[in-house]
């Protein structure tokens, strides 16, 4: 029993022995495009490739540039936001201590303004008390004088004379510091 590869070195060598020629492959044409890829890689190697590289090798360096600053953006972000959270805080505890002293500030308005109007009330009442003793004094005066000429009055009645003015008031003065 035959095999296909027997088969196909059999055919070879009937064709003219080549394998090359079998397969429809020219060795001089071969040679001529295996020196030509070996120029054209030349080439490609000594002006191509170098400006490729270069580009790509430029495109890296863009690339790991713009992550490095997106990193430190990324940084500064985070840098400003716990700087924002900083000064938040403080306005706030800022806030808070200006209401507090804005309360404090009330109260003791609130108390002042109670105390001057206590002061007043008070002034008022000691006003009114000296006006209503003026005004008792006053009155006991002309009560002591009413009684003073009411019981002349009466005593000229009950004796039927006059004294003279002068003895009257006397008299009169003299009774009722006895009876005070």
């Amino acid at each position: 029993m035959t095999g296909p590869l027997q088969q196909f070195a059999a055919s070879t060598h009937e064709a003219g022995g080549d394998i090359f020629s079998s397969l429809g492959i020219n060795g001089q044409m071969l040679a001529f495009q295996a020196i030509a890829f070996i120029i054209l890689v030349f080439l490609l190697g000594k002006f191509v490739f170098p400006i490729l590289i270069k580009a790509v090798d430029e495109r890296q360096e863009k690339i790991d540039a713009g992550q490095r600053a997106a990193a430190a953006a990324e940084a500064k972000a985070n840098e400003a936001q716990d700087e924002v959270a900083k000064l938040l805080k403080e306005a706030r505890g800022e806030a808070k201590d200006i209401v507090a002293t804005a309360k404090d500030e009330a109260t003791a308005m609130i108390n002042a303004g109670e105390e001057k109007a206590k002061s007043r009330a008070d002034k008022i009442v000691a006003d009114a008390r000296d006006q209503l003793e003026k005004d008792v004094i006053a009155a006991r005066k002309a009560l002591h004088n009413d009684t003073i000429e009411l019981v002349a009055l009466a005593t000229e009645k009950v004796v039927g004379k006059s004294f003279s003015e002068a003895v009257d008031k006397k008299v009169i003065a003299s009774a009722v510091k006895e009876q005070v």
